[in-house]
């Protein structure tokens, strides 16, 4: 390792620096630091490239980070989009129970869907130290991701298809396909030729996936997409009724509609039978998620089933390997299946 001084070639020096010339992971390069005293060494030479890289370069960590400090501080720290929602709340139990077993405790904060706050969640969470990080990002890049490390000094893992970061333990689903094989199975099995769709507006990543995963399959079975047939509101069930109301009022109504979640799917039927129309017999209704009460609506829901409780187990799994130590690899992929579940609402 070349010891020329490389301070003035950047204004800052981050983690990541650090890790790529000492040729280690930044998990590494936050173990050396705290000096902990992890079951699983880490042999001399590769201690000495790490502090070597960290004089080279000049770095100075984040002292006020929990992995830097040279102890444990037993908490985790979770983002999420919407505690209301009740996609997220096998998420956080898995995280919890799994925190639980390791005598950890979990933070959780809420982002409201808006990058907004996810950025006043990486501020907050920059002061106040952590153990590792949890996140369900709509908006954060992995440059911001990489930021939170650089700044946090500790692991952070992540639920969303979008995420790529190289060291960040990632727990997916692909739905884009289901949403392509469910509106699909609205034309092909059901016969529905004029299809809506309800989701989410701005640069939300899972409703623009979702939304041009309904576009090609549309385009794919040679359908027409009028305008005013996609809709885009909030992932609530009020917007999913606003929504129905502005399809409805269209010259040609849709006879189906694919919304984004459940809850607007909720919302959709709701505005559907406020109209004196039936379900599925005038609108076929297909949502997203299954969450508990997509089972107890009238009529039953028709809905892609994920598992979030599952989700939430890997990835707690994955981030406390790495806190602990057992594993100090690439990114992880966990790809988490998904299930149509046929019910009365189309």
């Amino acid at each position: 390792m070349s010891l020329t001084n490389r301070k003035s070639s950047r204004t800052t020096v981050t983690m990541r620096d650090v890790a790529q010339l000492a040729n280690v992971s930044q998990s590494t390069v936050s173990r050396v630091l705290n000096d902990s005293d992890n079951p699983i060494p880490i042999g001399e030479a590769t201690r000495q490239r790490v502090l070597s890289a960290v004089e080279e370069l000049g770095y100075h960590p984040n002292l006020h980070a929990g992995s830097l400090r040279g102890s444990k501080t037993y908490m985790i720290a979770v983002m999420i989009a919407d505690i209301t929602n009740p996609f997220y709340h096998p998420i956080v139990r898995a995280i919890q129970d799994a925190a639980y077993e390791h005598r950890s405790d979990v933070i959780i904060a809420n982002s409201d869907h808006a990058i907004e706050g996810e950025k006043h969640f990486m501020e907050s969470v920059i002061r106040r130290p952590v153990d590792g990080i949890v996140i369900v990002p709509y908006h954060l890049t992995d440059d911001d991701i990489q930021e939170l490390i650089d700044r946090t000094g500790v692991m952070v893992a992540a639920i969303g298809q979008h995420v790529s970061h190289p060291q960040v333990d990632v727990a997916f689903s692909d739905d884009e396909k289901a949403t392509r094989d469910a509106v699909g199975w609205l034309h092909k099995t059901r016969g529905h030729t004029r299809i809506g769709f309800v989701g989410v507006a701005g640069p939300n990543q899972a409703s623009v996936r979702r939304r041009h995963a309904y576009e090609e399959a549309m385009q794919r079975a040679g359908l027409e997409l009028p305008s005013g047939y996609v809709q885009l509101g909030d992932w609530s069930s009020d917007s999913g009724y606003r929504a129905m109301q502005q399809l409805l009022d269209l010259p040609t109504p849709p006879t189906a509609v694919f919304a984004s979640n459940d809850l607007m799917a909720i919302g959709v039927g709701q505005a559907v039978q406020q109209h004196g129309l039936r379900v599925p017999d005038d609108v076929a209704i297909v949502g997203f998620d299954d969450i508990p009460a997509a089972s107890w609506v009238r009529p039953r829901l028709t809905t892609i089933a994920q598992s979030p409780g599952d989700m939430g187990a890997h990835l707690a799994k994955a981030l406390f390997e790495r806190i602990e130590g057992e594993y100090d690899g690439p990114s992880r992929r966990i790809e988490v299946p998904l299930h149509f579940i046929v019910r009365e609402s189309a």
